[in-house]
């Protein structure tokens, strides 16, 4: 028994049904793009870890030579190769922090999916309002609360998006943690 759907629409078509399909597919596209993600951060993170290693061990060897420039130089070298493995560190916390954010998505989406899936539910001020609670809840950060807050105000993406910039820079001072 074939189903309805928007290629072939008969009497039992639902844009609902449509729209769920395709809440799942989007996160089911963002749950398969993490996983192939961790894979490569995963491996340049075992690659920075073995480059420290070895890099310490070459600093160590240095410091046992007589002095001389090119050991200076050498030396040298080391102290930015760390500069430079700490700055990547820095960069795979944003990367961790963008992959929490994305797993927030992907719950959202399955959760709307859900929502939008059940009668019972889809009419309920009450479920959608306890819906928005449990997103609103997963947020750690201060910033992703208040664009939540903004869109639920009725803002547009771009003002919700300018509140949340406008408060990080107030906030440029202090590092906001997640």
């Amino acid at each position: 028994m074939s189903y309805s759907n928007s290629v072939k629409p008969d009497l039992d078509w639902s844009q609902v049904r449509e729209t769920i399909k395709l809440l799942t597919l989007s996160a089911a596209q963002v749950d398969v793009n993490m996983t192939e993600s961790d894979g490569s951060v995963n491996t340049l993170t075992e690659s920075f870890t073995d480059i420290v290693e070895h890099m310490q061990k070459i600093n160590n060897i240095l410091l046992t030579l007589e002095s001389s420039d090119t050991r200076d130089n050498a030396l040298e070298c080391c102290a930015e190769t760390k500069n430079k493995i700490q700055a990547a560190i820095i960069a795979f916390q944003f990367y961790d922090r963008m992959q929490q954010c994305m797993q927030h998505v992907t719950s959202n989406l399955k959760g709307l999916s859900n929502l939008v899936a059940s009668p019972e539910k889809l009419y309920n001020p009450n479920e959608w309002r306890k819906f928005q609670n449990q997103i609103r809840s997963r947020y750690t950060m201060e910033s992703e609360k208040m664009m939540f807050d903004a869109i639920l105000q009725g803002k547009s993406v771009d003002e919700a998006i300018a509140a949340k910039e406008a408060f990080q820079q107030t906030q440029s001072d202090d590092i906001e943690l997640f």
